[in-house]
């Protein structure tokens, strides 16, 4: 193996650890924010946001808005 061999399967590595992680924290993302924002359906959006990821992408934006949605409304006593 020559140096160029090592190098690329160096790169090969950090780009698919990266890609990895990019796509672990996507899918954490949007259930994250809804239990930090005090979402009444926080662990749905955390199942949304994994499923959709996994399944194909194209509704992972809408778990992700449904993650800021819906927040319930502070009562007299919360304040």
């Amino acid at each position: 193996m020559t140096g160029y061999d090592i190098f690329a399967w160096i790169v090969l590595v950090i780009l698919a650890a990266s890609a990895i992680g990019v796509f672990c924290i996507a899918g954490w993302l949007p259930g994250h924010i809804a239990r930090s924002r005090g979402h009444p359906h926080a662990q749905a959006v955390s199942v949304a946001g994994w499923i959709t990821l996994i399944c194909g992408f194209a509704l992972w934006p809408v778990a992700f808005v449904w993650a800021y949605l819906d927040i319930p409304a502070r009562s007299v006593e919360d304040a």
